[in-house]
């Protein structure tokens, strides 16, 4: 008898169900493509996943030129400063105490409190009076001068003088002003001594519009 072909064989591990394209040709499914990984979450504070960007050599003129009010990148430190930057940095702060002629002592000696309180050795402070001496400059001028002179020569406690005696007295870190009265002029002839005396901080208790005019508006 005649031998009928085999039909092939099919094998459902090898293909798939087919499905019929329009021009009745069967073709396989195509199997899923699978996707892109999900990229890892960022750390906080930290861009994605990107690839470094090679290093680049920076050169002079990769340095950015800061804008006013906004902070740049620190300047190389020069090997000597200008004379114009030492003045500047050798300039004391100025502190104003508004208080009247008749009140400027007691503003002045609650100012030598608060500093010793936050922590000013009482040798750091020179208090200068443009008026009546203060209570412990009379005291201790009843001595005679060369023993009131002989604590100031010693610098381990506030010593206190005035207005006549500020061009003998010795550079302190912190000078307290008292514009206690005295003289029209003494404030004017006082104040740029006692600023000169300043080493970091220079503290005036008085008038302000005395002051201003005489240190300047920027007190």
């Amino acid at each position: 008898m005649p031998l009928i072909p085999e039909e092939p064989q099919i094998h459902e591990s090898a293909q798939g169900p087919r499905a019929t394209p329009a021009s009745g040709r069967t073709a396989p499914t195509p199997r899923p493509v699978p996707g892109p990984r999900p990229a890892a979450p960022p750390r906080p504070g930290r861009p994605g996943p990107l690839r470094p960007a090679p290093p680049v050599q920076r050169t002079p003129h990769d340095v950015a030129v800061a804008k006013p009010g906004v902070p740049g990148p620190a300047a190389p430190a020069t090997a000597a400063a200008t004379p114009a930057a030492a003045s500047a940095s050798a300039a004391p702060q100025i502190q104003l105490i508004p208080a009247s002629a008749a009140g400027a002592l007691d503003a002045a000696e609650e100012a030598v409190d608060l500093l010793l309180e936050s922590g000013r050795a009482p040798g750091e402070v020179l208090v200068i009076t443009t008026g009546e001496h203060h209570p412990w400059a009379a005291h201790e001028l009843s001595f005679g001068e060369a023993a009131y002179w002989a604590q100031h020569d010693a610098g381990d406690d506030v010593f206190y003088a005035d207005a006549t005696a500020v061009s003998r007295a010795a550079s302190r870190p912190v000078v307290v002003v008292a514009v206690n009265g005295g003289s029209a002029d003494a404030a004017a002839e006082t104040l740029p001594l006692a600023r000169a005396r300043a080493g970091a901080l220079l503290i005036v208790c008085g008038d302000p519009q005395t002051i201003n005019s005489v240190l300047g508006a920027g007190v």
